[in-house]
C-alpha cells in the first residue's frame, strides 16, 4: 500500500513539480535550487513555511 505524503506549499507552488521514480516514489522538486545551490533541490514534506512560495503550481 501506497500512502502519499503532504506536499504542502509545494503542491501549491510555481517553482515545484512532482517528480516519480521508477520505483513509483514521488518527490517535489524546487526549481530554487538551480539558481541557489543552498537552497535543497528536494525539500523535506510537509513544507509550512518558505519564502520562495509563489502560488500557480
Amino acid at each position: 500500500m501506497t500512502r502519499a505524503v503532504d506536499p504542502g506549499l509545494c503542491g501549491r507552488c510555481e517553482h515545484a513539480r512532482a517528480v516519480t521514480s521508477a520505483r513509483g516514489s514521488t518527490f517535489w522538486r524546487c526549481s530554487v535550487h538551480d539558481r541557489d545551490p543552498r537552497w535543497p533541490k528536494y525539500p523535506p514534506l510537509p513544507v509550512r513555511q518558505c519564502p520562495w512560495f509563489e502560488e500557480g503550481g
